[in-house]
């Protein structure tokens, strides 16, 4: 029987191995690409969430001025009225810090809160300007577009 020398045999086994390291490297490379192309897409429905999701602490944290107050904030007074006691008409009967500020949108703008609102006028609307920050397009996000 004719073996190659030991030698060659460990040569042959390390350029094999490198090779195989790029190769598992390269797969790598592209299952990275893949994943965060994939989670580029996906950004837009997060951010929604997270609108919809805040929308919904800030109901809370309103429910629970009203509760002490007796009445919702005014549109004047806004979502501020439950970082800072407002200060103008109409004074709430109790009232307690409830944050200790008023969080952004996902695309960092400032939440609007109208009363009455725009859709349902028995009770607040909170809304998200969307990706184009103005007041209007099809992007805004309202905390009424569920009651709907």
């Amino acid at each position: 029987m004719n073996c190659p020398p030991t030698k060659n045999r460990s040569k042959l086994r390390k350029a094999f191995t490198l090779l195989e390291m790029m190769m598992v490297m390269a797969i790598i490379a592209i299952l990275v690409g893949g994943v965060i192309g994939l989670t580029r897409n996906f950004s837009g429905g997060a951010r929604i969430q997270k609108a919809e999701s805040e929308m919904q602490s800030l109901a809370a944290h309103l429910l629970q001025y009203k509760n002490l107050a007796g009445r919702y904030p005014t549109s004047e007074q806004g979502l501020n009225a439950l970082v800072s006691k407002p200060s103008s008409a109409p004074k709430p009967r109790r009232w307690n810090q409830s944050l200790k500020s008023v969080p952004l949108d996902p695309w960092g703008n400032p939440y609007i809160y109208k009363i009455p609102g725009t859709k349902d006028s028995s009770t607040y609307e909170i809304i998200s300007l969307g990706t184009d920050g103005q007041l209007g397009g099809d992007d805004d996000i309202s905390s009424q577009d569920a009651a709907q």
